[in-house]
């Protein structure tokens, strides 16, 4: 295996940087497409791979952006589809099954009830509930358009972060995947549960003023008389 794999040859993330630094651009497209649909990787490796080979010029920037763009959200179109083809039989699906188990999808479905289109936003960007958001969306036949613009946005700054990580630390990439990631993903886990609290208290303050507007005696702004025409 080639020497400029920062991760032991024998890896699992060694062989998926060897098999991107043989492959490029193609390579990419391929293993995130594989990401989406069951493949047991977090998308961030691959993307992280692709920072490193792009800071090093083995890969174009323009050219891996948009492959990395269309494998992520080319196998969230196969989860969606699968998802509105099947609904819960999904996660008998080989593989599929492995990240998307019944109790996860009926937990973002109340998610989908309670949010909507944030939860794809939001869902996109972390691995443990990504996959059943995708699948749930299909199920529940969730307007396909919306969640294929909010999908897509979320996957430019996910995707987006994880190849500037790459390309950033390039030179010292074993000890950043080793050191430092584990405690970024903590902290990106730690804002997903801030932004929902902040989500949860805006929807309870919403409807706190809804009831109250609601109940009788609460003072209404009178409307303006129109004025009569003078003769």
């Amino acid at each position: 295996m080639s020497s400029v794999v920062p991760h032991h040859p024998d890896s699992f993330d060694g062989w998926i940087f060897h098999w991107i630094h043989r492959g490029g651009c193609p390579a990419l497209f391929g293993v995130l497409l594989l990401c989406g649909v069951g493949l047991p990787l977090p998308e961030d490796i691959p993307l992280i791979a692709a920072g490193f080979f792009i800071q090093r010029g083995e890969m174009n920037l323009a050219l891996a952006a948009i492959c990395a763009w269309c494998g992520i959200i080319g196998g969230d179109c196969i989860l969606y589809m699968l998802g509105r083809s099947f609904g819960a039989e999904v996660s008998k699906i080989p593989f599929i099954g492995r990240h998307v188990d019944v109790k996860r999808m009926a937990r973002v479905e109340t998610w989908f009830a309670r949010y909507g289109v944030w939860v794809v936003m939001v869902g996109r960007l972390f691995a443990g509930i990504r996959g059943a958001m995708v699948v749930v969306a299909g199920a529940t036949k969730f307007n396909f358009v919306k969640f294929i613009v909010a999908d897509s946005l979320a996957a430019v700054v996910s995707g987006g972060l994880f190849m500037f990580l790459g390309y950033k630390f390039a030179k010292h990439l074993r000890a950043f995947m080793h050191d430092t990631l584990p405690y970024i993903k903590h902290w990106m886990m730690l804002g997903l549960v801030v932004l929902l609290l902040g989500l949860l208290v805006y929807v309870l303050w919403r409807r706190r003023q809804r009831r109250i507007a609601g109940l009788p005696g609460f003072p209404v702004e009178p409307m303006p008389a129109e004025a009569t025409p003078t003769k």
